[in-house]
């Protein structure tokens, strides 16, 4: 076989992303807090973009133009940004004397703030930073605290805290005497005594290794033990039949009437399962809407929220440095790039909040009943429906709804939200899942618990609303909403008359 070498032409198609539009999608789908870190992390690696200071102080630009559109109609607000297109900065030479034909206008004096109506908050006087700066103390620190006051010999103190180390986020205890034992290098039997003094630390019942020992302990502690036997048999012997709530086996074992039962468990239900709960020290997240849609007068209007958003500008140092030419040949081309890169930031920025307020804009379009109304006036959407109007494709619209809020009338919700499958009805249109799911929570939550709904007289019940739905349809958004299923929802009716009597 002869080898040869030869050259040959071939044609093919290929689709190439530019480094633009990379970074356009990039940032299309950030959260708004991905998004600050992003701008962060660019301001301190490009000295060409600043952040603006005179965000308090709008220029006349900007004066003039919330002016203007303050006296433009709703349907109006959609403007055209003041930005590069990426084939002109593709064509920018970038040549001394063609950085002056750039509109600094758009770039220099303004920010990344674009001309679409933005939502703006009072000037509040700013709280002491002693009511900010807090940190709620975990069970850990609070059993240690417990520890340093007790009187504990070395090895006594070393098991405490191995097994204070050894607690879950519930306040019970993964690891076995055993290996607590070998650790200390200690009998068994002396880290058995450790633990049941650590178990009558605040709170009663921490350390133990499961539920039953868990609920004895709290009633030892308070006494029960001795008032009221069948508690104590009830827990120790007929957990799995208090878990599912089935009082006539618990009444056969024991021998006791249902009113007798059901004040026993009333009595364990008062009782703290998880003792470490109230120490938890997850702090509460708090969601910055990306937009807020208000309504005025019969209309909604949308507007971006630019609370906290950074302001970006070019550095007039670096933009005079290449102007006047004082800069030598090398440092040009390092601000060039930079440049370049900083006016792509701050075109993406601008474009990635036109996408979302037009995304918006056209939701609040589909779902003006819901806002008014409430969630049973949902209407089913897909991304293609909003697709088709503003004229984008659905992998856009996707990535603008995905981690985006937008405060509404009826509460901060996803954008992602306003996107359900729809459920066919017999004499109407069709309903979103999301209004059948709040109707089926708001069905069980009014229930009988005597006599609550089944899966199947859940389906019967929306049938007579003309929804079609399975009984496994049904089955399954009562597990999404953590609704425990029918057989463990009863109760006995002398548990129910007395709910409704301490109530």
């Amino acid at each position: 076989m002869a080898l040869e070498l030869r050259q040959q032409l071939k044609l093919t198609q290929q689709l190439v992303m530019t480094p633009q539009l990379q970074q356009a999608i990039k940032l299309l789908q950030l959260s708004r807090v991905e998004l600050i870190e992003t701008i962060d992390q660019e301001l301190e690696i490009n000295p060409v973009l600043e952040e603006s200071e005179s965000e308090d102080i709008p220029s006349s630009n900007d004066t003039d133009r919330s002016n203007s559109l303050q006296e433009e109609e709703p349907a109006s607000y959609e403007t055209q940004l003041p930005t590069l297109a990426s084939s002109e900065l593709e064509k920018i030479p970038w040549e001394d004397n063609a950085i002056q034909d750039i509109n600094w206008k758009d770039f220099w004096d303004e920010d990344n703030r674009s001309s679409l109506p933005a939502y703006s908050f009072e000037k509040k006087e700013t709280p002491n930073y002693e009511n900010l700066f807090t940190r709620t103390t975990d069970l850990r620190e609070h059993l240690m605290w417990q520890l340093q006051m007790a009187h504990f010999n070395g090895m006594e103190r070393r098991s405490a805290c191995l097994i204070i180390g050894n607690l879950d986020r519930n306040g019970y205890l993964k690891a076995t005497i055993e290996e607590i034992a070998e650790e200390v290098e200690c009998d068994p039997e002396k880290v058995e005594d450790v633990l049941k003094k650590v178990q009558l630390f605040d709170p009663v019942g921490v350390a133990a290794r499961d539920l039953k020992e868990c609920l004895l302990i709290q009633m030892d502690h308070l006494g029960i033990n001795d008032n009221d036997p069948l508690v104590v048999e009830l827990v120790s012997e007929h957990l799995n039949h208090i878990e599912r709530h089935n009082y006539q086996a618990m009444a056969k074992a024991t021998g006791r009437s249902l009113e007798e039962i059901a004040q026993a468990i009333e009595v364990i239900t008062a009782l703290e399962p998880c003792p470490g709960r109230p120490f938890s020290n997850e702090e509460i997240q708090y969601i910055v809407p990306d937009i807020h849609v208000y309504k005025v007068d019969d209309e909604y209007v949308v507007a971006l929220n630019d609370e906290d958003m950074p302001r970006l500008k070019i550095s007039t140092f670096y933009r005079n440095a290449i102007k006047n030419g004082v800069a030598t040949p090398s440092a040009k081309d390092f601000i060039q790039g930079k440049l370049k890169s900083a006016l792509w930031l701050i075109r993406s920025i601008q474009q990635r909040q036109k996408t979302i307020y037009r995304v918006t804009k056209s939701i609040v379009g589909f779902q003006r009943e819901f806002l008014d109304k409430g969630i049973a006036y949902l209407k089913p959407l897909i991304l293609r429906d909003v697709a088709d109007d503003i004229e984008m494709h659905e992998s856009t619209i996707s990535r603008v709804t995905t981690n985006k809020y937008v405060h509404t009338p009826q509460g901060i919700l996803e954008l992602k939200f306003f996107f359900s499958a729809s459920l066919g009805r017999d004499d109407g249109p069709d309903v979103a899942s999301y209004s059948v799911k709040e109707q089926i929570r708001q069905m069980i939550q009014e229930e009988n618990l005597t006599r609550p709904y089944s899966d199947k007289q859940i389906v019967e019940i929306l049938a007579k609303d003309h929804i079609r739905i399975a009984r496994r349809t049904v089955a399954k958004y009562r597990d999404l909403m953590g609704i425990l299923p029918s057989s463990r929802r009863k109760r006995p009716a002398i548990n129910y008359n007395l709910k409704k009597i301490s109530d």
